[in-house]
């Protein structure tokens, strides 16, 4: 039987790809802590050895259902549609895990809630994915998994637990990362320069500043019960892909009687209004549910 070994809430803010000279430049001479955030990450995964990344892609943007990358491997270059400046020929290499996605899209559809999982050679692959591959992959699988705009939250958790039940079915130790950011209202393009710095005095607005820090204290404390019971509330601030990366990735552990602690590999900080940092949440002892 396979396991989830730890899974987190982890920023791919574009930011992360720019060369550190060009970071500093953006945040008045100072390193952003996402940076040494994500070695340190790679230290964890060091550690735990896991065989597949699981990586819900908040950029991966689905509508009908959720989709699962089920290629044996995948290979090229990506450039950003987005930011070209800062994301052009990013190189990727990496083996899919076909039987996992699969079996997660099996457990998904018969849990009730859409699922596909694709192997099609002409699926993009997006920057959410490919920036985590950048500073976390090696050697590891691979599965990219969507999120898809028309859900609500508790597809998202259903989505999750297939994602859990196929990794226990199988002989693999896995880890899924909730790729994307918290609240997330970008600046006006005339006003974003004056936003660029990671002080989280330039979240969009306070509102939105003090809704992610409550979630991150919950977080710290376990409280996911919390966050999934006031998402109605949260979803006045934008969170990026409606906080539906970070329900999946609960999902995967327990849902919302999940207690599992997080802690912080990175400052809250701010990425031209919008809310970033990382989250690392280790299988607790008693296991992720009570």
């Amino acid at each position: 039987m396979g396991e989830i070994v730890s899974v987190g809430l982890i920023s791919h803010a574009p930011t992360i790809m720019f060369d550190e000279a060009e970071r500093r430049a953006l945040n008045k001479g100072k390193e952003i802590s996402l940076v040494p955030g994500l070695v340190r990450l790679r230290e964890e995964f060091d550690r735990l050895q896991p065989d597949t990344i699981v990586i819900i892609d908040s950029h991966w943007v689905s509508t009908v259902e959720h989709i699962l990358s089920a290629h044996e491997h995948r290979s090229g270059h990506m450039t950003s549609s987005e930011l070209p400046r800062g994301m052009a020929g990013i190189p990727y290499d990496y083996d899919g895990d076909p039987e996992l996605a699969m079996l997660a899209a099996k457990i998904g559809d018969e849990l009730g809630t859409p699922t596909h999982a694709t192997q099609d050679d002409y699926l993009p692959v997006y920057y959410a994915t490919v920036n985590l591959v950048h500073y976390l992959h090696k050697g590891e699988r691979v599965i990219s998994v969507s999120v898809v705009q028309t859900g609500e939250p508790n597809d998202f958790l259903t989505m999750g637990q297939a994602i859990g039940e196929a990794a226990a079915e199988l002989d693999r130790k896995v880890v899924v990362l909730a790729s994307g950011g918290m609240s997330h209202t970008f600046w006006p393009l005339s006003q974003l320069p004056q936003h660029e710095a990671s002080d989280p005095i330039h979240i969009f607005t306070p509102e939105a500043r003090a809704a992610d820090e409550q979630r991150l204290e919950w977080m710290q404390a376990g409280g996911h019960r919390q966050i999934v019971e006031t998402m109605d509330d949260y979803m006045q601030h934008n969170p990026e892909g409606g906080f539906g990366h970070y329900l999946m990735m609960l999902g995967a552990v327990g849902g919302a009687d999940c207690v599992a602690s997080g802690e912080l590999f990175s400052d809250y900080e701010n990425a031209t209004g919008t809310g970033q940092v990382h989250v690392w949440f280790d299988r607790p002892d008693a296991g992720w549910t009570r």
